[in-house]
């Protein structure tokens, strides 16, 4: 372990890994893996709370962590369902599965879209987190088809665009890249770094807003 009086002037490239362990191997919401940098989930809680969405679409959820994270701010809130996309649920904690906002659609998220669309109400007010394989070609086919259900002033958030921008690890080029060409493509959205204010987040460039 290294502590902050140790570290201080370490440099950052040598700090990163140490904190992607401790995500990737002993993060818990819980009790339940979450995977998930805090510096990260502290902005969600702020974009929920100020945004309000009555619908959060969790595209890649393994454990569930974050998954029942989301569902307790929503009790919070008193309102709001969750739809919990993933290839394969059957690592889902049971304490996750029993709650009554969330929904789970198994498959991988571009196959799924209709049924996902399909539980999307007229009114619904959308935060999106895509968390799935990473690739570039997957990022960006999951950014251009759940990116249609977004209003302006609805967030897109882009998980681990930190591979090879920051850390040496996951696909290259992967979800950084793929948010590039995005944006490029779609302009009528466009990236809010100001969600980026602790500096260290694993998805730089990776909060985008619908104009």
């Amino acid at each position: 372990m290294t502590y902050l009086e140790e570290s201080s002037a370490t440099p950052l490239g040598e700090i990163l890994p140490i904190i992607q362990d401790r995500i990737v191997n002993s993060t818990f919401y819980f009790g339940v893996p979450a995977l998930k940098n805090p510096f990260d989930f502290w902005v969600y809680q702020e974009i929920i709370h100020q945004a309000k969405p009555t619908l959060i679409i969790e595209i890649g959820n393994n454990f569930g962590g974050s998954t029942l994270a989301l569902a307790h701010l929503q009790d919070l809130m008193q309102q709001g369902r969750i739809i919990a996309i993933d290839i394969d649920h059957s690592r889902i904690h049971r304490v996750v599965r029993d709650h009554p906002r969330i929904t789970f659609i198994e498959g991988a998220a571009c196959s799924v879209f209709d049924a996902v669309h399909a539980l999307v109400r007229p009114d619904d007010r959308i935060l999106i987190i895509e968390d799935s394989s990473h690739t570039y070609e997957n990022t960006l086919n999951v950014l251009m088809s759940y990116s249609t259900l977004l209003k302006p002033g609805e967030y897109f958030i882009v998980e681990d665009s930190i591979c090879h921008h920051g850390l040496d690890v996951g696909p290259n080029p992967g979800p950084y890249e793929a948010i590039v060409e995005f944006v490029e493509r779609q302009p009528d959205f466009e990236i809010d770094r100001s969600k980026e204010s602790f500096v260290i987040t694993w998805n730089p460039k990776g909060f985008l807003v619908r104009r």
